[in-house]
């Protein structure tokens, strides 16, 4: 989808799209590509990425590949010789620590040539293969091309040049550089991480809930602050709508079990919630009016407040009509939970699961971040 003369935007739906894309993008830079992804597995997939890696080497251009310690943890220690002997160049993001294990780079990004880019939620990893439905997780990607491109690519050098995860002294005390908003004509950068200062995804989606009258989100795990779980439900109260999509199965059941907890009062004031069945959801796609966003935070605390996350915004009303039809097309594969329905269902053993789970997910997870933020050596 072409905006005017501006940048140049195309939704990729599923590993069956969003890999092919890449992979041709890859093979077609002749001068830089900058890969930072959160798990990267030793798989077919991820086999054809690193060979297509070598052969950008082989022409000349410069390669840099960015994993996550812990997301990409399975990853043999020689899977990475052939590239670097080619000429690229590898890091794990914050390398395996117990004293720092909570600290984790969730970002998706490849850039090619400083001129096309990929973001979105997925992943290297064969779980993601296939279109969605029949085969393979739900997820969304978004290729752009101009624009925000360069800031992009800035940013990767950023992360490049932070894995090691050391800090300067007293920068605890200080507000987090990795929480900023670059911000262009009709697109926002919304980068989070740990430390001190707002998160700039939560404070944008916090005032444009505010005015928003319909809300539609597709989120692979939802367990938001109380302040965005009551701009959700203020939205019903003003005569809006609200459209939430989440996860039938999961991964992470214990997630589910989180999400679940809000369910009842979510319903009683009026939200819509439907969870998607025919595959895992990954998806992280917020359509609030014609205001998008896409990337790799979920709604939840880990990537609300711990995590290394990367967030587009956009606020040009030609890219919500197919965010929009994304929306419509998911809907029709999700069963919608009633307000009755839940009520009845719930069992005395499942209530005290969900609030265990929301204990642990909403207290200690982030707790346990922040002693080891605070832990952490100068």
């Amino acid at each position: 989808m072409q905006t005017g003369t501006g940048p140049f935007y195309h939704w990729l739906r599923a590993g069956d799209e969003i890999f092919p894309a890449m992979l041709a993008a890859i093979d077609a830079a002749s001068r830089s590509v900058c890969l930072e992804i959160y798990t990267f597995e030793e798989c077919p997939l991820g086999r054809d990425f690193r060979e297509t890696l070598k052969r950008a080497c082989g022409r000349g251009v410069r390669v840099r590949v960015l994993v996550d310690s812990v997301g990409s943890y399975f990853l043999s220690g020689n899977f990475w010789d052939s590239l670097r002997g080619a000429g690229g160049e590898v890091r794990q993001f914050n390398p395996m620590a117990l004293e720092r294990f909570w600290i984790r780079n969730h970002r998706k990004l490849l850039v090619c040539d400083e001129q096309v880019v990929f973001v979105g939620g997925f992943n290297i990893s064969p779980e993601y293969e296939g279109d969605g439905v029949n085969d393979g997780w739900w997820d969304v990607g978004l290729k752009i091309e101009g624009g925000l491109v360069v800031q992009l690519a800035l940013s990767f050098d950023e992360m490049f040049a932070r894995a090691e995860f050391r800090h300067k002294r007293f920068m605890l005390l200080r507000k987090s550089r990795a929480k900023k908003v670059v911000a262009l004509s009709t697109e926002q950068l919304l980068f989070s991480g740990p430390g001190r200062g707002r998160n700039p995804f939560k404070r944008a989606l916090h005032e444009d809930l505010q005015r928003a009258k319909q809300v539609q989100m597709i989120i692979a795990y939802f367990l938001p602050s109380w302040r965005l779980r009551h701009d959700l439900m203020r939205v019903v109260q003003r005569g809006g709508r609200v459209q939430l999509i989440l996860a039938g199965p999961s991964d992470v059941q214990l997630s589910k079990l989180a999400a679940q907890s809000l369910y009842r009062r979510l319903l009683r004031a009026g939200v819509e919630i439907y969870e998607y069945e025919p595959q895992i959801l990954h998806a992280k796609l917020f359509i609030v009016d014609d205001v998008v966003y896409t990337g790799s935070s979920n709604l939840d605390t880990r990537s609300l407040q711990i995590n290394y996350e990367l967030m587009v915004r956009f606020e040009a009303g030609e890219i919500a009509g197919p965010a929009r039809g994304i929306f419509a097309d998911t809907l029709q594969h999700c069963r919608r939970v009633t307000r009755e329905e839940w009520r009845q269902s719930r069992t005395f053993w499942q209530k005290l699961k969900q609030r265990w789970a929301y204990f642990l997910l909403n207290r200690i997870d982030p707790y346990m971040a922040r002693r080891q933020w605070r832990g952490l050596p100068d």
